[in-house]
């Protein structure tokens, strides 16, 4: 079977977008996606998204991710964005809203000016059990891991995904390739989880580096830079609009605090189309 995808990205963040054939969904096992994912002998991607019709009267779409390694995950912030944007240059949507469904639940896009789309992100959450955690009796905000390379102090949050985010002095001296696997893949987190690294540069302005869950570190994380700004906000460290500087650009996160919802913004931009024998 051929598939048709597109290839887009969200600050670096890239993804290959592809509908499914039909109805039923589409099956690609874990070795196909990691073949298709490999930069040198596959297309290249961070994470796959598969648009299947929608399960609801009032969403445009239901949309599955997958990571590079092939595992199946809940949710993808940059890679919304880059699903509106593509559902616009399809004319399926023009300006205002509309709602798209995910595994990790409904999310509602604005569109601005092409190629730019700001999300919905929903209110995050900041218990062990949202992100899978074995807190182990810590009562948090922050919680601890001893890990062969030292112990690590770090927040979490779920923004339908799960986070840690630990703060740095200066995420360019960070031990992203250290610390990140090593988190990523602790015992205690039953799920794995995404790592992030923040630097606080001020009160509205955070610079961050990710380690996603199931593919190492990526040029940018739109959930990861919610966490980061959420968990910030939450301590009273930031204010309620961040400037979040990733690896591949800006992202622009907005938070009221505890009871309201988080609003990401930020760019979405197509590569190329292409096709691969599945």
């Amino acid at each position: 079977m051929r598939l048709s995808f597109t290839k887009m990205h969200g600050l670096g963040n890239d993804f290959i977008v592809l509908d499914a054939p039909s109805r039923d969904g589409l099956s690609i096992p874990a070795t196909r996606w990691r073949q298709l994912a490999e930069r040198h002998r596959g297309i290249g991607f961070d994470q796959a998204l598969v648009l299947e019709p929608p399960r609801r009267a009032d969403t445009l779409a239901y949309y599955r991710i997958f990571n590079a390694d092939g595992g199946e995950v809940e949710q993808c912030g940059n890679g919304v964005r880059c699903l509106a944007e593509l559902l616009r240059r399809r004319g399926l949507a023009s300006t205002g809203r509309l709602q798209l469904e995910s595994p990790g639940g409904l999310v509602v896009a604005e569109l601005g000016a092409p190629g730019s789309v700001t999300v919905d992100m929903g209110e995050p959450l900041f218990t062990p059990g949202a992100v899978a955690f074995d807190a182990q009796g810590e009562a948090g905000p922050q919680y601890h891991l001893d890990l062969p390379s030292g112990r690590v102090e770090f927040s979490i949050a779920s923004m339908g995904n799960p986070h840690a985010v630990i703060g740095v002095p200066a995420v360019a001296d960070a031990a992203v390739a250290v610390i990140g696997p090593a988190l990523e893949s602790h015992p205690r987190f039953a799920r794995r989880v995404n790592v992030g690294f923040c630097e606080t540069v001020a009160r509205d302005h955070v610079r961050l580096r990710v380690f996603e869950r199931g593919v190492g570190e990526t040029q940018a994380c739109g959930t990861g830079a919610c966490a980061a700004a959420a968990t910030g906000i939450r301590a009273g460290r930031l204010a309620q609009r961040v400037q979040v500087d990733l690896t591949g650009g800006t992202l622009i996160i907005r938070w009221q605090g505890p009871g309201h919802r988080l609003w990401m913004e930020g760019p979405a931009e197509v590569s190329f189309t292409g096709q691969f024998d599945l």
